[in-house]
């Protein structure tokens, strides 16, 4: 971690805080600024994704994105590739809600955590409540796209 305390000064009364700052090791991170395979090549229209040329997951590796909150609550979706977008009609996860762009956002398996990209989707893509561009997700951990909350589950054999 960069910063493991951050120091800030009131503006009203000038007292001085020092918060110290604990990050758990499974904890999903919410990059800024962002790294580059978060920035996008256009500038606010939606961007595509070449879906040709992706990799399967290795058979030693088993993830699942499950939808718990939203118009098609109860749904899973066995990841196949280690690269899918989220989106409408057309998508490899294709949702039911009028609120996610077609191409929404791009989950990347990694070794250990999913990436999350937010593709310049209209509504945004959210992690606790906040906007994000990309992030880290571990194995456990819920976003949401639109009125959908999805949980990613990753396991190593």
């Amino acid at each position: 971690m960069a910063h493991p305390k951050v120091q800030f000064t009131c503006p009203k009364c000038g007292k001085t805080t020092v918060v110290k700052i604990e990050q758990r090791v499974d904890a999903t991170i919410a990059m800024l600024p962002l790294p580059s395979f978060a920035r996008s090549a256009g500038s606010g229209s939606e961007q595509k994704v070449d879906l040709e040329e992706r990799q399967r997951l290795p058979e030693s590796v088993s993830a699942t994105l499950t939808v718990i909150a939203g118009p098609d609550t109860g749904i899973n979706f066995k990841l196949e590739f280690a690269s899918v977008i989220v989106g409408r009609q057309g998508a490899d996860v294709s949702l039911n809600d009028p609120e996610i762009s077609r191409q929404h956002c791009l989950l990347e398996v990694k070794d250990n955590f999913i990436q999350l990209k937010d593709l310049d989707s209209t509504n945004g893509t959210f992690y606790d409540e906040e906007r994000v561009r990309a992030a880290m997700l571990r194995n456990g951990t819920e976003f949401r796209v639109g009125s959908t909350v999805l949980r990613v589950a990753l396991m190593k054999q």
